[in-house]
């Protein structure tokens, strides 16, 4: 098979005391995401989406939330890994192209900075990452403000 197509999902918590980044960027609001490393879900989601087209399994698998190596971790360093792992077996990123999910902050003002974020990380051209955000109307957990979810859908091609 020439090529393959990956999907990640993550979801975070907001939490007083915590930045919020996403995509590598951060975003000013009044609180940030709880997790173990930074809890980047926009590169959670893109790592885990490159990681699933690579038959590589999961984020867990190597960056385990229970290893303290990964506490307060930079995510833009797991997914250059993650990328990283799929070119190893021969793999190269066709396209990324990833949603996150939240009703505030707006994110508008951000999401060209995430791309480029992403695409230097990855090591890929300017038209091969698309980051959009949308909200939810008011409905769910992202919603009533309780956090945020991020989807990617990353297509590899082989080398």
């Amino acid at each position: 098979m020439d090529f393959r197509i990956g999907i990640g999902y993550d979801a975070h918590k907001f939490a007083e005391g915590r930045s919020l980044v996403l995509g590598g960027v951060t975003v000013p609001h009044e609180k940030g995401l709880l997790g173990h490393s930074d809890a980047d879900a926009l590169c959670h989601a893109v790592s885990d989406a490159i990681l699933g087209a690579a038959a590589l399994g999961d984020m867990g698998k190597y960056f385990p939330d229970t290893d303290p190596q990964w506490k307060g971790a930079d995510s833009l360093a797991m997914l250059k890994e993650c990328a990283r792992m799929a070119r190893a077996k021969g793999w190269r990123i066709g396209n990324v192209d990833a949603t996150l999910i939240c009703q505030r902050p707006k994110l508008a003002p951000y999401l060209g900075s995430m791309s480029r974020m992403i695409e230097e990380n990855l090591e890929v051209g300017a038209d091969q990452v698309n980051v959009k955000a949308k909200t939810t109307e008011g409905m769910g957990f992202e919603g009533r403000e309780e956090g945020l979810a991020a989807q990617a859908v990353v297509l590899l091609k082989k080398d």
